[in-house]
């Protein structure tokens, strides 16, 4: 079976890191950073993909991003 890798760049490392940011109307006006995503992104070309925190794991995410 053929190792899957990006969908970009074909590469088979990737890494992952967290940020947080505001919403809209007062939490934007307050800077209130409420919504957390994981980013999934290839250590060769640096594409990424976002996925919700709290509705993902890491490990989860990462096979999703390979496409396994």
């Amino acid at each position: 079976m053929k190792k899957r890798g990006c969908i970009k760049c074909g590469g088979t490392e990737a890494e992952t890191k967290e940020i947080a940011t505001t919403g809209t109307g007062l939490s934007k006006m307050f800077d209130i950073q409420h919504n957390k995503f994981l980013v999934v992104y290839c250590k060769n070309c640096g594409y990424s993909e976002f996925y919700n925190k709290e509705a993902s794991t890491a490990s989860n995410v990462i096979d999703f991003f390979f496409g396994s």
